[in-house]
């Protein structure tokens, strides 16, 4: 969050109780509506597009008792950009409303974590797939809900800390508020990295079972897509984290990565790629589990079958019901 609007001291004409217009650039700057209009335009347009294309996938694999949560979260994430869009043009036409400029700030980081949620979930289905032993094991179930929950604390704490920034004075106080902005960025840049690292040593580490294949397509092409994924989001995190950790630059006087192409490109562009090409390769059918999956064995559908085996094992007649007396008659 630290990484769209810094807080600084506040103006002279300012009431005493904030919130306090900043003197640092942020990433994107102030947005203009000759320049941030026209571009926020086309994404508005392409998010909008998003929105309607995931929810028609959800809708249609609803109907057919497909239940895919994903293809809702990405609905939900392009709907949270629209939100966002709608807010910066709005920013651009009163650049000096500053409520409305930590509103747009806080959407711009708060949407992409669905996109991480979404990720991680792909991860460890690779993972229980591939490893079905560990990766159903109640430890690592319990360090996955852990790590949900964390990221919900921390999205959490970063939209209060930035805000609380822009209506304090106090030094001692705005320090801590960076502190925790610093440690939310860079804590969501490891988390938009995680599937890379956690799919090398899913495939490193040798496997006891054969891999329990799920969904539609190639096993292989599950986990390029997942990589692809991963690595735009990486490169747009790195970047907010890495231009966020910098002393902050005045607001006159911004460096390039403060630029509105920056902006643009880091942000919005690479979450357009990633919407659209889980679209694309259908993501939905790929990685679809069966419902109710629970433990080794459900992905594949070994379970299911030892199961329908054993109904018919007990179903068969013992060999004095062989001939019954209803079977003579007819």
């Amino acid at each position: 969050m630290s990484e769209n609007l810094h807080p600084g001291q506040p103006s002279s004409m300012a009431s005493g109780k904030g919130p306090f217009a900043p003197t640092t650039a942020s990433l994107g700057l102030t947005p203009t509506t000759k320049v941030d209009i026209p571009i926020t335009a086309v994404f508005v347009l392409l998010f909008l597009l998003g929105a309607v294309t995931h929810m028609a996938i959800f809708q249609l694999n609803k109907k057919k008792g497909h239940k895919f949560i994903m293809s809702g979260l990405m609905f939900g994430f392009c709907m949270s950009r629209l939100a966002t869009c709608s807010l910066r043009i709005a920013w651009s036409t009163q650049p000096q409303n500053i409520p409305l400029a930590i509103a747009a700030s806080v959407f711009v980081s708060a949407g992409v974590v669905l996109l991480f949620i979404i990720n991680i979930i792909f991860t460890q289905r690779i993972l229980r797939a591939t490893h079905p032993h560990f990766g159903w094991h109640r430890a690592l179930s319990l360090a996955f809900k852990i790590y949900y929950a964390s990221i919900v604390l921390t999205l959490f704490m970063l939209i209060t800390c930035t805000v609380q920034s822009f209506y304090t004075q106090n030094h001692n106080t705005r320090r801590i508020d960076r502190d925790v902005q610093l440690y939310g960025g860079t804590y969501f840049a490891v988390t938009a990295f995680f599937p890379i690292p956690a799919l090398l040593l899913g495939y490193a580490f040798p496997r006891t079972t054969r891999v329990e294949k799920f969904g539609q397509g190639r096993f292989r092409n599950k986990i390029i897509v997942l990589l692809t994924g991963a690595t735009l989001l990486t490169l747009g995190s790195s970047f907010r984290a890495g231009t966020a950790i910098k002393t902050p630059r005045p607001r006159n006087n911004p460096a390039w990565y403060h630029s509105k192409a920056c902006f643009y490109i880091f942000d919005f562009t690479i979450e357009i790629l990633v919407i659209y090409l889980y679209a694309a390769v259908r993501v939905d059918r790929r990685f679809h589990v069966p419902n109710g999956s629970h433990g080794p064995g459900d992905y594949s559908g070994a379970n299911n079958q030892r199961k329908d085996d054993f109904e018919l094992e007990h179903q068969r007649p013992t060999r004095s019901e062989d001939f019954s007396s209803d079977d003579l008659m007819d």
